[in-house]
């Protein structure tokens, strides 16, 4: 067939999903696989209804009826953070995609600053990035996805961060269009955004100034006869110049608001932006020169801005964990293995209590991580929560980096092994602002 039909090519897509999921190891169990075969065909069902613009024109398009939503989770008698079955799916997936794609990747993806197209491609395949759309627009989520989106994260970041944040930086634009955006907003950029080959997007908020403060923007975007025009620039926006889609934090009537513009709008011109870490993700400065889009570009409103905010800093302090989990399991053996005045270090009580300080200061970050994020799928107000998640990240992370290169000596200096790179990519994950929402 030389034209396939909607429906033809909403089936291949489930059954592309399908069949790559399938070959992890994790499923050969047949309950396992049943489950997830079922959540997977919720993102293919509704595909084959998709009409996928081309050339990424993002054309405006009508949406039927009020804005799509994931619903709260119900609330549970007892405290308790177990995944559920369909958030254990999705973390077992992504465990096996960064022990077996991710991880060998990591070096090359920090030296090359790029994500190697084979693990770019097994990422797509894999569905991730639409764990947080709902059903009906083409995603995998009924209920709101924050903690499956945390134990993503994790993950992938246990791989390595700057990958995930690659990865994962279009599904957090489809995610913040799913949750703050109007009809029209959903039916114009979200089928750009689930399709086989999703255009590439990113969120950017920071801006290149000491002490950024995401509440006093320096972008702005003033009114003018129905248009908003845009001037700022912003930085350490992830895969800068090859996306398609930005979502600007900007000052609108003097608010913080988020504004959907896409790249090939005049105006808007991409400079490179290298950062000590998260290199994969190929970080760039968006420098806005008069840019106009129509006012109808704004997405949600300025409580719904904080909301991504507390949001990213939530899902950075998520890839924090994951990165802190692979330096705890590197570290452990090593001090084990390692010998020194006749004896394994690890009997030094030096080193003892340094893996100690290690493992606490993950699971406190963890619990915190996931606390919030129940909080959040449960509709619940998460802002004191993720304050200390942030403040863990950044009191923490970076000094768990440190321990690793100390403990490694110089092993830990030397690019031979990942500690130095984690060392970077912990350091970032306190400060950064944006590029992912869960």
């Amino acid at each position: 067939m030389t034209n396939p039909s909607l429906l033809d090519r909403g089936q291949r897509a489930g059954l592309r999903l399908i069949s790559k999921a399938g070959a992890l190891p994790f499923l050969q169990n047949e309950d396992v696989r049943r489950r997830v075969e079922q959540l997977l065909r919720r993102g293919s069902a509704s595909g084959f209804k998709a009409q996928i613009a081309v050339g990424r024109a993002f054309a405006k398009r009508k949406g039927s009826g009020a804005p799509a939503r994931t619903t709260p989770r119900a609330p549970k008698k007892l405290f308790d953070l177990t995944p559920t079955e369909d958030q254990a799916m999705l973390q077992a997936a992504a465990r096996e995609l960064a022990d077996e794609v991710i991880r060998p990747a990591g070096k090359a993806g920090d030296t090359d600053r790029a994500v190697p197209a084979e693990v770019r491609a097994a990422a797509t395949e894999m569905g991730l990035g639409l764990i947080g759309v709902p059903t009906e627009l083409d995603g995998i989520a009924e209920e709101h996805p924050a903690v499956a989106t945390c134990l993503v994260l994790e993950e992938l970041s246990r791989g390595d961060m700057g990958i995930a944040v690659a990865l994962m930086a279009t599904g957090s634009v489809a995610t913040a269009i799913a949750r703050y955006g109007t009809a029209d907003q959903q039916a114009t950029y979200l089928p750009h955004l689930t399709s086989e080959e999703p255009a590439l997007a990113a969120i950017a908020i920071q801006e290149p100034q000491p002490l950024f403060d995401p509440s006093a923007l320096r972008t702005t975007a003033e009114r003018r006869d129905g248009t908003l025009v845009l001037n700022g620039t912003k930085a350490l926006v992830a895969q800068a110049a090859a996306a398609e889609l930005f979502i600007i934090g900007a000052m609108v009537d003097e608010e913080p608001r988020l504004v959907i513009v896409p790249a090939g709008t005049t105006g808007v011109r991409i400079e490179d932006d290298p950062a000590m870490g998260v290199r994969a993700a190929a970080t760039g400065r968006v420098v806005l020169t008069d840019v106009e889009v129509p006012e109808e570009n704004i997405l949600g409103d300025d409580l719904d801005y904080r909301d991504a905010v507390r949001r990213a800093r939530l899902a950075w302090a998520a890839c924090a964990v994951g990165t802190a989990q692979a330096v705890l399991d590197q570290v452990i053996p090593y001090v084990k293995d390692r010998t020194a005045f006749g004896e394994p270090i690890a009997h030094r009580q030096a080193v003892a209590f340094m893996i100690a300080d290690i493992a606490i200061e993950l699971e406190a970050l963890r619990l915190t991580v996931w606390k919030a994020a129940a909080r959040l799928d449960s509709g619940k107000d998460a802002t004191e929560v993720i304050g200390r998640a942030r403040h863990l990240t950044a009191t923490h992370g970076a000094q768990i980096g440190s321990h690793a290169v100390q403990l490694l000596g110089g092993h830990g200096f030397v690019k031979e092994w990942d500690n130095e790179r984690w060392y970077r990519d912990l350091r970032g994950a306190g400060v950064l602002e944006g590029t992912l929402i869960v």
